[in-house]
């Protein structure tokens, strides 16, 4: 089959969808990888290595388009849209139930679209391509937060872990799933003071077991929540549900009693967000000061670290990768899982979950 990997375009997105070493993996198994020029280039892999791998640079973002299978890291954009074919495999990150117009043209267009994100093993929340990514933006969440806590940086001032005679920073994270949990890592270890908020106690009861005294545990609901927040010197907006948006959990009433200089960063803003006062920013222009509180809405955070994390996503998406390429859409007969993956094909909307969104789309 011939593979293509177009240059990802959103911006400051440096990550690639295959890596040399799975361009070689690939072109071992009889199959044809056409990558655009500079593709890898931002997370560290030269066209040369990619030659040397087997594959075939190509100096348009059509050429690599114009492929049986297509492999993404992110959603494509409106100037990526009339590359979009009938008969196509999209395979990428998709997020669907924040992006009608996508899913529209997507439904238009006649592709098998296949999204990183609802690829599902079985068992609860088993997601194995959005694991790796929810790792890396949990932990990135509380770096990026302790900087923009900085004065310079228009926060409190704060550090997180304090020092002796002075009490450490507060980090309130809303979900207890991947991403919180790996936050709470990343925070316990620099010292701070920790709450998570979710609604599964049975996740809250394992998270003691992982945390023990050092992080405050509590049941989310409104009374918790309003108290959480308005201690909050970094909130992290950490809620998942699958295929949907997330919900409003902190209202732009709460977001005004939060002390001045806080720091919101939701990594759930790719799904919608969970803070109404926050909205998607970018990585050039990744914060804004509302209510005195400085808002990070970056969708696409792990793009911040394309080396690592073009490596771990590869790491999972290889072998749906090498299923597409060998079987072609006869890989979602014998792999439920990535069956499970698929948002949109021919000209329909079938993910259950992006169904509930946009109901005028399911009929």
């Amino acid at each position: 089959m011939e593979i293509g990997v177009p240059k990802e375009t959103k911006d400051l997105e440096f990550r690639v969808g295959l890596s040399p070493s799975s361009v070689r993996v690939l072109g071992e198994s009889g199959h044809t990888v056409f990558v655009e020029t500079g593709a890898g280039t931002g997370a560290g892999f030269s066209d040369e290595e990619y030659v040397s791998a087997g594959a075939k640079i190509v100096t348009a973002s059509e050429s690599a388009w114009q492929r049986e299978l297509v492999v993404k890291v992110k959603e494509p954009l409106k100037s990526e849209y009339k590359y979009i074919q009938k008969d196509q495999i999209l395979f990428t990150y998709l997020h669907l139930a924040a992006d009608r117009e996508l899913t529209e043209h997507l439904m238009d267009s006649g592709v098998c679209a296949i999204a990183y994100e609802t690829v599902e093993l079985p068992g609860a929340n088993r997601l194995p391509l959005l694991t790796p990514m929810s790792i890396i933006a949990g932990r990135l969440s509380v770096q990026i937060g302790a900087r923009y806590l900085e004065k310079q940086q228009g926060g409190r001032g704060v550090l997180l872990g304090g020092v002796p005679g002075v009490k450490a920073g507060k980090v309130v994270i809303l979900g207890g799933g991947v991403v919180g949990t790996e936050a709470a890592k990343i925070a316990v270890g620099m010292g701070a003071t920790v709450t998570i908020l979710d609604v599964n106690v049975d996740r809250l009861s394992y998270l003691e077991t992982l945390f023990g005294s050092r992080v405050e545990l509590l049941y989310s609901n409104s009374a918790h929540i309003e108290a959480a927040v308005k201690e909050a010197d970094l909130l992290i907006g950490a809620v998942l549900i699958l295929g949907k948006r997330a919900p409003i959990l902190v209202s732009r009433e709460l977001v005004q009693q939060m002390r001045p200089g806080s720091v919101i960063i939701d990594v759930a803003v790719d799904q919608g967000g969970c803070v109404e006062t926050l909205h998607p920013t970018s990585h050039t222009n990744p914060v804004y000061l509302e209510s005195g509180v400085l808002h990070y809405g970056v969708p696409n955070m792990p793009g911040a670290a394309p080396w690592t994390a073009t490596q771990a996503l590869n790491n999972s998406t290889l072998p749906y990768v090498q299923q597409l390429a060998n079987l072609g859409l006869k890989a979602l007969e014998v792999n439920p899982a990535l069956a499970k993956g698929v948002n949109v094909s021919n000209h329909k909307l079938v993910h259950p979950a992006v169904q509930e969104v946009f109901p005028d789309l399911a009929s």
